[in-house]
């Protein structure tokens, strides 16, 4: 009887100490804003022309804030290279928007890879990107 009782117990402590472990959470949400004066999709745009890409990032889970915001460029394929960061707080660590200002490249052909990444408390990240082909 008593090894029937131990092993119970011991299941039992097994259960519960299972059913405590974190879950790997939600992704933060992000997507592009859309709309006149947006660029929301690959595009081709005039060489030295002005464009505006917007983004719209919210929190996934009550608890998992939003803490950073990053966006990164690639030319051509390479390697990317962050052009922007910032660290949320506050009311941006519940929904994030963000307007990018652009004056596009003068190279003729030159791909340019924009990508928004936003990362939430556990260290989750979502992200979208786009490319500009200069024109």
């Amino acid at each position: 009887m008593k090894k029937v009782l131990l092993s119970i117990f011991i299941l039992s402590i097994v259960f519960i100490i299972s059913s405590c472990e974190k879950d790997e959470g939600k992704l933060p949400t992000i997507s592009f804003k859309t709309g006149s004066g947006y660029t929301s999709t690959s595009s081709s745009i005039t060489k030295g022309s002005n464009f505006m890409i917007g983004i719209n990032a919210a929190k996934s889970e009550e608890a998992d804030v939003l803490k950073k915001f990053n966006i990164s460029k690639s030319i051509n394929g390479a390697t990317a290279v962050s052009v922007y960061n910032a660290d949320l707080t506050g009311a941006d660590a519940d929904a994030f928007s963000y307007d990018y200002s652009i004056t596009n490249d003068t190279v003729v052909g030159q791909q340019n890879k924009y990508i928004f990444t936003v990362t939430n408390r556990d260290g989750l990240t979502n992200q979208v990107d786009l490319t500009v082909t200069v024109q």
